[in-house]
């Protein structure tokens, strides 16, 4: 992508997969899935019902495994890598993400890009042209084998995780000119619709190392379910999430103020209107068979 330097793929064995930057993404756990293929949701006509269909990815969302964590200590080793092998035969039978960077910072694919992984069910997101509902179809999902704790301020993950998660994020920016402002958090894109608030997912709602795998930090981006679909967030939404990401949460109720007042409408008013959008994109995705749950 413009900006970014290219990476191209150097040398492929029966095990793994070798790039110009120096990542290796081992493939001895990657699977199919379904066709990757969605819509995109033009921002400048938000009353645009169709959508533009799409298979390539257009964004990462960066998960947590929540997976058990033994000592990382040479005399653990065995279990270490036992552990590994475990969580990424149960990534693989359910279809949980494109690629999973292990402690030992060692990249698996697991769902090949060209398909769906099912990361992020009920999600959205928008950069400065498109809207995105249900990201398992349009993001691809890549998840650290780490467990957090709710406000968590360090990145817990190794050194050699940060490194591997540079070089993929690098290399799938590249080849699929992904735009940084795509590069998420799940706790960033989850809602939960059947009450309409944010964070039904809050893995990554802090402490996520943006800066440190070459990314801008956007912590700091307003939130889109929350300005762009009009969904909410309770008291133990701030609580688990922690400063960082609120930022975001401040900068798009302030902005939907504004806007509410700009079409001369009360706030609960404007809200419903966005999320009736939400629910007339979601209910495209659905007619057209293109996301699952």
């Amino acid at each position: 992508m413009k900006g970014s330097p290219e990476i191209w793929l150097v040398e492929t064995t029966d095990a793994a997969e070798t790039y110009s930057n120096g990542l290796r993404v081992e493939t001895r756990f990657a699977v199919g899935s379904r066709p990757r293929s969605y819509r995109a949701f033009p921002v400048a006509h938000p009353e645009e019902t169709r959508g533009e269909p799409r298979s390539q990815p257009a964004g990462i969302v960066f998960h947590t495994t929540e997976s058990l964590q033994a000592p990382f200590e040479p005399r653990q080793n065995a279990v270490l890598k036992q552990i590994s092998e475990s969580l990424l035969e149960y990534v693989r039978r359910r279809r949980a993400y494109n690629f999973l960077i292990d402690r030992f910072g060692r990249v698996y694919r697991v769902v090949v890009e060209s398909d769906a992984a099912d990361h992020a069910g009920h999600s959205v997101w928008r950069d400065e042209q498109w809207f995105y509902v249900n990201l398992n179809e349009s993001f691809l999902g890549v998840s650290f084998e780490t467990e957090t704790l709710p406000g968590q301020v360090e990145a817990a993950i190794s050194p050699a995780q940060l490194h591997s998660a540079a070089m993929l994020t690098e290399m799938l920016r590249s080849r699929y000119g992904i735009p940084a402002a795509n590069c998420v958090t799940h706790a960033q894109v989850s809602v939960n619709p059947y009450n309409m608030q944010v964070g039904y997912h809050t893995d990554w709602a802090s402490g996520f190392p943006f800066e440190q795998v070459g990314l801008p930090d956007n912590y700091g981006q307003p939130l889109p379910a929350l300005l762009a679909f009009g969904f909410t967030y309770d008291a133990s939404f701030v609580s688990r999430t922690g400063g960082r990401m609120y930022r975001g949460v401040q900068r798009a109720g302030q902005l939907l103020e504004d806007r509410a007042a700009a079409a001369q409408l009360q706030l609960p008013a404007y809200r419903e209107a966005l999320q009736k959008r939400y629910w007339r994109q979601v209910n495209i995705q659905n007619y057209e068979g293109t996301t699952q749950q």
